[in-house]
């Protein structure tokens, strides 16, 4: 079977083809095409939604061609002319997001369903973030290849933690999704993006803040860890960024030692408080396999702390840990085509609609 997936939630325009073996539940990555408006938005300091539909509506069908025209490459016999030949069925993101970014993704996938009488399957784009550990074999020089979907076991605890959001899931199976707990007010990553913009960083903040915080002391500044100790498994990183923006204003004139010196300690207790819980759900709930996903995923110092933990609490936690690689943290159709296939639900174009509010059921 060969899925078409397609993302647009956010500001990027995203396509791929995953060909997948029902007998062994294997994703091959066979293209994956992204375009983005981030160079637009680093201008303005944060996403502007009009100008990310706009530029998604110039992508997407540009986007979508490279990704069929990349199958050619990979698999022998395709008729790129005739996409109706060698796609199955076509997956797209219905929610959360923007909503006019949504739509150019949501109306597209209906047109081509239509045109090639194919099925559609709708992505909650949380799930995606959380099967882009699941993309299996990857023939393609420009990726990673990675652990195969074949080496996580259930149950299975999943840390989703991106700009908009920062939740733990517990996975019983494909299909079967609990949500534990999520951000009350700022996620990470956007608690990231706030204290960028307080020290003056490049947009966005969280990629900023680790480059930064590679030069400086996580223990120079002793900021607050919200909720870390809480019974429950939610997440607030707003009095965080309260705290820095306190000790801004006390230091009045940053040069690049404390700039450096801050990130660090900011980088140090967003980690600590998302190990934390993870960790304490995981004991909690027993499980065989953790998860990471979402852009903030893609920080190094991050899943280098979850390895060592889990090295040192091996004797009393044994799991397996799981992170994509850094390509498929952040927005992408890879994943959003791999959600599709383990969580494989067909409806009618005429049924499909785009919701922004989307979340965990």
């Amino acid at each position: 079977m060969r899925i078409l997936g397609i993302e647009t939630s956010c500001d990027e325009t995203g396509a791929t083809v995953i060909e997948t073996e029902s007998e062994n539940k294997k994703v091959k990555l066979i293209s994956n095409v992204l375009a983005s408006s981030l160079s637009l938005h680093s201008k303005t300091g944060g996403i502007i939604p009009e100008t990310a539909a706009r530029e998604q509506i110039k992508y997407i069908i540009p986007v979508i061609e490279q990704a069929l025209l990349k199958v050619r490459g990979s698999t022998r016999g395709v008729d790129v002319q005739n996409p109706a030949g060698f796609i199955d069925s076509i997956a797209v993101t219905v929610g959360p997001g923007l909503i006019g970014s949504l739509l150019v993704g949501v109306e597209t996938a209906k047109t081509l369903s239509y045109i090639w009488g194919k099925p559609i399957i709708p992505v909650n784009h949380l799930f995606g973030h959380i099967y882009a550990n699941f993309v299996g074999e990857i023939h393609n020089s420009e990726f990673i290849i990675h652990n195969s979907a074949a080496d996580v076991q259930f149950p299975a605890i999943a840390l989703i933690v991106s700009g908009g959001h920062t939740d733990l899931v517990l996975i019983k199976n494909h299909g079967s999704i609990k949500w534990l707990g999520g951000t009350r007010d700022d996620a990470a990553g956007e608690a990231f993006d706030k204290i960028g913009r307080l020290l003056n960083l490049p947009y966005p903040g969280g990629p900023s803040i680790e480059k930064a915080a590679k030069n400086g002391n996580p223990k120079a500044f002793r900021f607050p860890r919200p909720m870390i100790d809480s019974d429950d498994f939610d997440f607030s990183f707003s009095g965080l960024k309260t705290a820095v923006f306190r000790e801004v204003k006390t230091i009045k004139q940053l040069n690049n030692e404390t700039i450096f010196d801050i990130s660090a300690s900011v980088q140090q207790a967003i980690i600590d408080v998302l190990l934390v819980k993870t960790l304490r759900a995981a004991k909690k709930y027993k499980v065989k396999s953790i998860l990471l996903g979402g852009g903030v995923a893609a920080n190094q110092k991050l899943r280098e702390e979850f390895q060592k933990k889990l090295i040192t609490h091996n004797s009393e936690l044994i799991t397996r840990f799981f992170v994509p690689p850094k390509n498929l943290c952040t927005d992408n159709a890879a994943m959003i085509a791999s959600a599709a296939f383990y969580n494989y639900k067909e409806v009618s174009w005429r049924k499909l609609t785009a919701d922004p509010e989307l979340y965990f059921d």
